[in-house]
């Protein structure tokens, strides 16, 4: 049997300037103790993660209620690698990039971010592509399971990083995709090395119940036929 061809998309945990995270280490085998464990210490939305609708909406489900049917399954890749830096991607350009196929589908909206921008470094976060609300509604429209991002996908990041509390609507991906109960998964890496328009996404959340997001190790299978 051939092996599976295998592309991890997620992005390493460790020190980032965004998120206090602590990865500490105890015992040590070489010098006599039984087991090396390791603690972590992070937030549920910080590196590759999976956004539950309680994140954003009151009283909504939380992480433990997404089924894993949401977020691992067929995915269409849409191409925004041209895309330039700090420029907002609309409901035209996303309609260009689908390579079309059934609603319930993963949509993959890969810029090929992380190649241009280091993700340890603010740059990342404030010259990045955004979506219009348009571009949101537009990807509400098709009724996929979920929508994958490889780029801080809200033009509001940028003003969190700042300190300022833009209108709640302004996060437009958050106010439409899960309002209408589209699962996002948030900060993919290494996108552009998927070639073909179709994968087969895995983006399997923690189960952390009561949580409102959870890490997730995302990896596409292969491509699958057009």
């Amino acid at each position: 049997m051939a092996a599976l061809e295998m592309i991890d998309l997620s992005m390493p945990v460790g020190r980032h300037f965004r998120w206090a995270t602590d990865v500490a280490v105890t015992g040590d085998i070489g010098a006599g103790d039984d087991f090396r464990v390791t603690r972590l210490r992070t937030t549920c939305h910080g590196f590759t993660h999976v956004d539950a609708r309680a994140h954003f909406v009151a009283d909504a489900p939380t992480i433990e209620h997404t089924p894993l049917g949401q977020v691992v399954g067929p995915c269409r890749v849409l191409n925004l690698r041209a895309t330039a830096p700090n420029t907002p991607i609309d409901a035209a350009q996303l309609e260009a990039a689908d390579p079309g196929g059934p609603d319930g589908e993963i949509l993959l909206l890969s810029v090929g971010w992380n190649a241009q921008r280091d993700y340890t470094t603010p740059l990342f976060w404030t010259e990045a592509p955004w979506l219009t609300r348009g571009a949101a509604e537009w990807l509400a429209s098709r009724r996929p399971s979920a929508v994958a991002f490889d780029f801080p996908q809200d033009y509001t990041i940028r003003l969190l990083l700042e300190g300022k509390r833009p209108p709640k609507t302004d996060h437009v991906t958050h106010d439409v995709l899960l309002r209408h109960g589209v699962t996002l998964i948030e900060y993919l890496i290494n996108t552009a090395r998927l070639t073909r328009p179709r994968t087969f996404l895995c983006a399997a959340p923690l189960l952390i119940p009561g949580a409102d997001g959870a890490p997730a190790r995302v990896f596409a299978i292969g491509g699958l036929s057009e």
